[in-house]
Formats: structure tokens, sequence, C-alpha cells
């Protein structure tokens, strides 16, 4: 018997299943799909001479994250690999806003759209490396975070208090406009922000852009070398060297529930795996609290708030192998590994109108990964292993691109889509679509189908929106990893601090899983383990 179920093999997974290991636990995980890595995955499936990767691609929040870096992946033959650039946003008119890993090549580019504006990057630039240690701390941490927040609020009040907190909570538009004359400098800002739901005008996106564009600006956008699922390869070589087990290709549809402890789980094939201290479950929330744990052990309120839980956006995505590289007419985008497709910020938000409305964007904002340029291996000299994924509603009444689609996503309707969004990327690369070799179309379904977790392809747990972030993921009141179960925890992205590969919902449920199950004569010895962890040693468990 097991001391611990981890149930889902996704990175949050894999990692509180790591964590529990480290500090000696016996830990099996198990995991529906034939394979691990949830939506940390690659394949060949497009061209056999391709790697493809199913799902996420760029990880900057992976090289920031303190959590992955304490297990030192690395040792189990990790290797990050960058763009030359990290983003671009090309527009028609051929000019192209750039971030780079070099500030001042960053700048430049701003300064090209606005004289000024390069200054203007460099201000906010130097905020987020004053707030940058603590910030991150605070972010990867269970909330409410009070030492690092404590700190935080001493830097927050020396880096203009009020005034800086209104400007992170704006909308992306209002702080593009208060803080650079051009265009460029709010593209990157406002591109960023739709990594997640938030649309221009959402209160909130400003800040979530401004996080992103500096993550990007200090660690880029890194790649695993050799394709995603190396990431998840090195996370499983490690548990297993501390004994841990994995099953793939066995499906939980119960947790195990006895006088208001969960002490297993129960899989699709009748048997019972018994958990000695802990069930941690790297599920959705509405797989959690409306399938797995049954209603009589949950309290009325939490399932009214069930019904209130909101996902982000549905995703459409498209994979290619590509006869050689991308032809931009901006040519600071060949050297991007990620490339926003949007012709200005009104189209961003245009785009974003039209999801809220319940229909399929006409012109859809693309984000576009060249994986060969980020990692020469991912396919033969001179060819390009190449993605982009959009954003559909989740219920459809209409089709902004008068081509009838209607959100069944049968075969017709799939290729129908996979053409508007390579018409896309033609208005920025003329010649892109006579280099398709082969492609492969991933709708809101197949998604769902490859990883139970991605409902419709929403790829963030649930919404970024503020309303359902920090005390209120997921659900009012429930923003640490305990839930109502004893026993039951949340490591998935509907935790805080929800979508990303950092695995910090993971980490946040083993530790909460070790600490319920402490001795209480080792409190000394936490805090002993806390002072080591402030000094850059290991996390305490």
């Amino acid at each position: 018997m097991p001391d611990a179920v981890v149930i889902g093999a996704g990175p949050n997974g894999l990692v509180a299943a790591n964590l529990l290991a480290d500090a000696g636990w016996s830990v099996d995980v198990v995991e529906e799909q034939p394979e691990p890595g949830g939506a940390v995955r690659h394949d060949r499936g497009v061209d056999p001479r391709f790697v493809n990767d199913l799902f996420s691609s760029f990880y900057p929040l992976a090289a920031a994250s303190p959590v992955l870096s304490g297990l030192r992946l690395q040792d189990h033959g990790l290797r990050w690999s960058h763009a030359p650039r990290v983003l671009a946003h090309p527009l028609s008119d051929g000019r192209c806003a750039v971030l780079d890993r070099r500030i001042d090549a960053t700048a430049a580019s701003l300064d090209a759209f606005h004289d000024g504006d390069g200054a203007a990057w460099r201000r906010l630039h130097e905020i987020w490396e004053g707030l940058r240690p603590d910030l991150l701390d605070a972010l990867f941490t269970p909330f409410p975070p009070l030492r690092a927040g404590t700190r935080l609020a001493v830097r927050l009040r020396a880096a203009g208090g009020l005034r800086l907190a209104r400007t992170l909570l704006l909308p992306v538009r209002r702080m593009g406009a208060e803080e650079f004359g051009g265009e460029g400098g709010r593209l990157l800002l406002a591109g960023n922000a739709l990594h997640a739901d938030l649309a221009p005008e959402a209160a909130g996106s400003g800040g979530f852009g401004w996080l992103m564009s500096m993550l990007g600006q200090t660690y880029g956008f890194p790649v695993p070398a050799g394709g995603a699922g190396a990431l998840t390869d090195a996370l499983v070589r490690r548990l297993r060297s501390r004994g841990g087990t994995l099953r793939c290709g066995l499906r939980v549809d119960r947790v195990v529930v006895r006088d208001g402890r969960a002490v297993g789980v129960r899989t699709a094939d009748g048997a019972t795996l018994t958990a000695r201290r802990a069930v941690l479950a790297d599920v959705c929330v509405p797989a959690l609290y409306g399938e797995l744990v049954e209603r009589e052990h949950l309290p009325a309120q939490l399932l009214a708030d069930l019904q209130r839980f909101e996902w982000d956006f549905a995703t459409f995505k498209v994979d290619w192998a590509l006869d050689g590289p991308v032809p931009w007419r901006a040519e600071p985008a060949a050297r991007a590994g990620t490339v926003h497709l949007a012709d200005g910020l009104d189209e961003l938000t245009r785009f974003a109108a039209q999801i809220a409305m319940r229909q399929i964007p006409d012109r859809p904002f693309c984000l576009f990964g060249q994986m060969t340029t980020a990692d020469p291996a991912r396919s033969p000299h001179g060819t390009e292993s190449a993605w982009a994924y959009t954003h559909v509603p989740h219920e459809v009444v209409s089709d902004a691109g008068d081509e009838d689609l209607t959100g069944a996503w049968d075969p017709k309707e799939r290729e129908i889509m996979a053409d508007r969004v390579e018409r896309q990327v033609e208005r920025f690369a003329p010649g892109f679509r006579a280099l398709i070799r082969a492609r492969r179309v991933l709708a809101p379904p197949t998604l769902q189908a490859l990883d139970g977790n991605l409902r419709d392809g929403a790829i963030n747990g649930g919404t970024a929106g503020i309303h359902q972030q920090l005390v209120f993921r997921p659900l009012p009141g429930t923003g640490r990893p305990a839930t109502p179960v004893r026993g039951l925890f949340l490591a998935s992205a509907g935790a805080h601090p929800g979508g990303g590969v950092h695995g910090a919902p993971g980490a946040n449920a083993a530790r909460a899983a070790l600490r319920r199950n402490r001795p209480p004569g080792l409190a000394g010895l936490q805090r002993a383990l806390t002072h080591r962890d402030r000094a850059g040693h290991a996390r305490p468990t």
C-alpha cells in the first residue's frame, strides 16, 4: 500500500509525486492516457522526420520556477534550447515588435515604433527586477503567501505603492496607452496577455501581459531540447530513481472516501488502490468535484459554487511540417520562436469580442510556434516544424467568418477552420501555404480526448480572470490545495496559481499533504528547513 496515490501524470502530478518521494513517501501515480505528460508531450504524427509538440511548447514559467529548478531535472536529461529571438509581433505593413533576451535589442525594436518607447520598456523592466524575487516567491507558493507577500508589499511600496498596483490592475489596452507612445510596446503586452483568456479590455490583463513579457525578457521562452516530452521524461526518470511508480492507461473513476477521509481511488477496471496517507488529484476542478468525489462528501456551498466555475477559452490547433522557413514579410519574425499574429491592437480586441459573443472569429489571433528555429533537432536542415493555435468559444452561436461553422468540429469543419488559420498566417507570410508538406488538425474535442483536463482544449485549468484567481481559485474561499475531504488535495492547474508549466500547484499540494501528516514534534525542524529554503536550498517538505 503506497503512502500516496497521485491521480494524473501531467507536470503537476509528477512534481507532486517527486516531492513526496523526496520526503520518503511511497508514491503511486495513475494516468488515464497510455503515456505520461498531460499537456507536455510530443510525437512524430505529422511527418516521421518532424517532431511536433502536441500541446504546450514554450516554457518561460518553467525556466523561472523555483519548484522545477529545485528538482535539478538537468541531472535527469533535461536540456533547454532557445530561439535567437524570444517573440515577434509582425504587422501587415512590415513593421515588427520584437522581444529579445538582450534588453537593448527589445528597446531598439520599440524605439522604431516611437522614439522613447525603448526607455519606457526599460522602466517597466527595472520595476520587474526590483519585484522579481519576491513576486515569483509569492506566485509559486500557496495563497495567501504570508512571508513572500509581506516582503512583496514592502517592495511594492518602494516601487510606487498604490500607483504601481493601479498600473498592474489596468486593462492591457489602457496600460499600453499610458506607458508607450507607439504600437510596438502595446502589442507585446497585449499579445502576451492573450496567452491566457484576458482580452485587451479585461481588468488585470495589463499586469499579466507585463508578467509574461518580463519573464520572456529575463528567461526567454525556452523549449526542451528534442521535444516537449523531454521535460516529462526527466520528471518520470527522477521519480523512478526515488522509488515512485507510474501506471499509464488506467483511468480513475472514483476517489474512495471513508468517514470523511480520502483513503484511495477506484479505477475503471474495478480495482481499488489504497493510499495510506493522501490522495492528490492532478485533474480539472469540475472532474474532481463533479465526478470523482461523490456529492454526499462535499458541502452544498461548494457544489453551488461549482456551477459558477468558468473555463478559459477553447482552443483550436494546427501542426505543420514545412519544406522551408516561414517567409515572413517582416524579417525579424524569422528568428523568433513565438510569433503573434494579429494586425494591431484593435484586431486583438475584435477577436476577443467575437469569442465573447460566442462567434468563431473570422481573423483568428494566432500564436505561431517555429520549433526548428527554437530547437534545430526538431526537423531536417532547411525545414521547419511549426504550429499555430487560436481560441474559439466553448458554445458557438454563429460563425463570424460566414462559412457556416457551428462548433460541431466534424471533419469538414476542422478543415475549414484549419484553412482559416493558414490564411491568417499568409497575411503576414505570403507563400506560407506553398511550403506545407503535411498538417494535423487538433480541434477542441481532439485536445480533450488526448488530455481530459483540457475541456474543449482549455489550457489554463479555468479562466485567468481576476474573479477566479487568488482566494477565488478555483472557487471562493478555496485558494489552498486542501479540499473539504480530509487527505484529498487539489494538485492541478485549477488550483492557485493556475495554468502554465511551472509545477507550483503540484508542489503546493505535496507540501500540504506532508504538513498534514507531520508529527507535532517536527514543528521546530520545519522552521529550520524553511530558514534553509530562504538561503537558497531545497524547499521544506
